[in-house]
């Protein structure tokens, strides 16, 4: 088979915009985080529990979040040189505790809706909850230099990919600041704020901050003096832009996707909700597709990945990987999916499920996609709750 596709296989596999597309792929692995609210969130604590016992955390590279997914992302980031080559005490110490707190304290709609009479933005009160609760006064400066973390939003004023990471942030249309100082708590907002109500988040800029000519046509102050930003899944549903095109190992933990509805309602605010549910289903389900076909692709072809897809509405058995964890019918962890994209209180048991399914999930993709040669595990993080 010729190294190269075909025209018709380079426009299915084409960036979505060149300017993110960066140079050459290299031999290492990333990780890339999505899915929405506290579900997706407490999905990923158990994938990175089971990615740091089997010792792939550390040989990550680059960490891609969106949505959800960048909460616990933001969380990973801070406490990454805590839990490098320790056991996982500290990892449970640092990481999940702080997360499960998050999730047992209620930042969306109904809580916002309450203070909505006092001043400022809903998404600065929601970047205040996050402070309060995980990130302190941490600036993307706090980031790690490696791997290279990535929290990614859509930009709603030019409608493409903004970058938050350590070394800059960046619109490719807009232009780019290096060395920013804006809080995780931020960036973390912007993310995951899901519209229409924790979005948009408005980011207040500096036009002289900017490089020059690190842009193109919109590198003006009608869009250098703020960016209007908004959840990175409403553009990459499953944070593969900057991954993808770079690492040759594509690890992805997707907290989300949209249930089926026998009898959607039909007034209007409802109607136009599931409808926009159902454009960005379709995101989320082109971009599993250039996935799932990089990894099926010969080792020959220039769309070949290696990686495993840990997705929360699955079925175990499908993963086809030997000793997965046999307490995961399929019927309880579709429940587990179907939990609503809230930022609200959730149940102790609940949020033990989903890092217990997260968890068993991961290691059977890991295991069957990754490395063969890894042992199986002795059970759940938490033994009483199952799935």
């Amino acid at each position: 088979m010729e190294n190269s596709v075909n025209d018709q296989s380079q426009d299915a596999f084409a960036p979505v915009n060149s300017g993110t597309l960066e140079r050459t792929v290299e031999n290492g692995m990333a990780l890339c985080v999505s899915g929405g609210g506290y579900r997706a969130m407490r999905f990923h604590v158990g994938a990175v529990w089971r990615l740091h016992e089997t010792g792939v955390l550390p040989q990550l590279k680059r960490v891609s979040s969106v949505s959800g997914g960048s909460i616990a992302a933001g969380v990973l980031a801070l406490i990454w040189g805590r839990i490098a080559g320790v056991n996982g005490t500290e990892l449970e110490k640092t990481f999940v505790k702080p997360l499960r707190e998050m999730a047992s304290t209620t930042i969306d709609v109904g809580s916002i809706l309450r203070v909505l009479a006092l001043p400022g933005r809903i998404s600065d009160k929601v970047t205040a909850a996050y402070e309060k609760h995980l990130f302190g006064k941490a600036t993307l400066q706090d980031l790690p230099g490696n791997p290279v973390f990535v929290i990614n939003n859509i930009n709603v004023q030019s409608g493409a990919l903004w970058r938050f990471r350590k070394a800059y942030m960046r619109d490719y249309l807009v232009g780019e600041i290096v060395k920013p100082r804006v809080s995780i708590a931020k960036a973390v907002t912007a993310s995951s704020g899901f519209p229409p109500f924790l979005s948009p988040v408005q980011l207040d800029l500096d036009p002289n901050a900017f490089t020059p000519g690190s842009g193109s046509f919109l590198q003006n102050e009608s869009y250098t003096k703020k960016a209007v930003l908004s959840d990175g899944g409403v553009y990459d549903k499953l944070g593969l832009e900057t991954v993808w095109k770079r690492y040759a190992t594509v690890l992805v933990s997707d907290g989300g996707k949209m249930a089926a509805e026998s009898a959607p309602a039909s007034d209007w605010a409802r109607h136009s909700r599931r409808v926009l549910d159902l454009v960005d289903n379709q995101v989320r389900a082109q971009r599993k597709r250039q996935l799932i076909a990089s990894y099926k692709a010969a080792p020959s072809d220039a769309i070949h990945r290696d990686g495993a897809y840990c997705v929360i509405r699955s079925d175990i058995s499908n993963y086809g990987a030997p000793d997965a964890l046999p307490s995961c019918p399929h019927a309880r962890t579709m429940a587990l999916a179907e939990t609503p994209t809230r930022l609200v209180v959730m149940s102790g048991e609940l949020q033990e499920r989903l890092i217990n399914w997260g968890y068993g999930v991961c290691d059977a993709a890991l295991r069957r996609r990754v490395n063969n040669d890894l042992p199986p595990p002795a059970g759940f993080p938490d033994l009483r709750a199952g799935v």
